[in-house]
């Protein structure tokens, strides 16, 4: 039999992997998990995994060259995840190792939870609960309705396409920026980034984090934005300039922000942008549904399952490269 190793901290497991997904590998496979609460480091890592044939990953665990040259016995590094950027996919190459991702199984999750930011923020909910539980009388304020407003979406990948159909339910008028991607919906409007921050109500970022959107939002770009607009990040930290986002808080240019990701461990949002008082924070937990979690555990079952059947699993990033996992694998890999 098989042996896999799960790296999710004790304490994450139930969460971020699951029971029925735990019963699944257990099926499959001799499994070990990691018994700490917390993340292994490198070194622990290595020895816990020597005689390993799999990893299953959790979302933050890192895969330097170091991990895949000491481990010679592992076939395949199998992220729970879709987010790779902290495997070294090149060594892993290198040395012959599979690596897989999961597929986006949050969608329906992060996109309810960007309407409910929006809604929050357009009638300022989360404000006047803090004045009452503060015991203070909350000032009333006209609300904004989303009927009628533009949303602009920055990045059109798996999250934003459903968003988008929510937002049109709700009678949004909704312009999409994505140099990448042709956009087919008839119902929405593709416009450059400096036109959709001008036009937009609501900011949603959803643009894949990388070199090139690295501080994609800076102070030029919020100043860009409709005075009076929301800015709204479901994505990823690393995509926002943190000190230009306060400051357009702060000159009152930008009438709130709602954040689900930021540039804290764990891609949770910095003390200092969630305690801002015209702030919706919450602590990386957009896609963090029974639902959401479970399509990506068993994801990385069924990719397990898959290699084991000697085929390529759907998420494998590198199988031209997988040199140790040809002993699974009894289909042609393309040279």
């Amino acid at each position: 039999m098989i042996k896999v190793y799960v790296t999710h901290p004790r304490n994450k497991l139930d969460h971020y992997f699951g029971a029925r997904a735990t019963a699944a590998i257990k099926a499959i496979a001799d499994v070990q998990f990691n018994p700490e609460d917390r993340e292994l480091d490198q070194q622990e890592l290595i020895a816990a995994a020597k005689s390993h044939d799999f990893i299953i990953a959790y979302r933050q665990t890192a895969a330097p060259e170091s991990l895949f040259a000491q481990l010679p016995n592992l076939a395949g590094f199998v992220r729970c995840a879709i987010d790779i950027r902290t495997v070294d996919v090149a060594a892993a190459s290198k040395h012959g190792v599979l690596v897989t991702q999961a597929s986006a199984g949050f969608s329906a999750a992060v996109s309810e939870w960007i309407i409910g930011a929006m809604i929050d923020l357009s009638r300022d909910i989360s404000l006047t609960t803090a004045a009452y539980r503060a015991g203070t009388e909350p000032a009333i304020r006209m609300g904004r309705e989303l009927r009628g407003a533009t949303v602009g979406v920055i990045g059109y990948g798996q999250i934003a396409r459903y968003f988008c159909d929510l937002a049109l339910a709700f009678g949004c008028r909704v312009l999409i920026c994505d140099p990448h991607t042709k956009v087919g919906d008839i119902r929405l409007q593709q416009v450059d980034l400096a036109q959709l921050l001008r036009e937009s109500d609501h900011v949603v970022c959803l643009a894949v984090a990388n070199e090139h959107t690295e501080k994609l939002m800076n102070a030029e770009r919020f100043s860009t934005m409709k005075s009076g607009a929301f800015f709204i990040n479901a994505s990823r930290g690393n995509l926002v300039d943190d000190d230009a986002l306060l400051a357009a808080l702060n000159s009152d240019h930008l009438a709130g922000c709602a954040v689900d990701v930021g540039r804290a461990a764990d891609q949770m949002p910095t003390a200092q942008v969630a305690l801002h008082p015209r702030v919706i924070a919450s602590p990386h937990i957009g896609g963090l549904t029974p639902g959401a979690t479970e399509h990506q555990a068993m994801e990385t079952v069924s990719q397990i399952a898959t290699i084991m059947r000697g085929e390529i699993p759907v998420g494998a990033v590198n199988a031209a490269e997988a040199s140790r996992a040809r002993k699974f694998l009894t289909l042609n890999i393309a040279t």
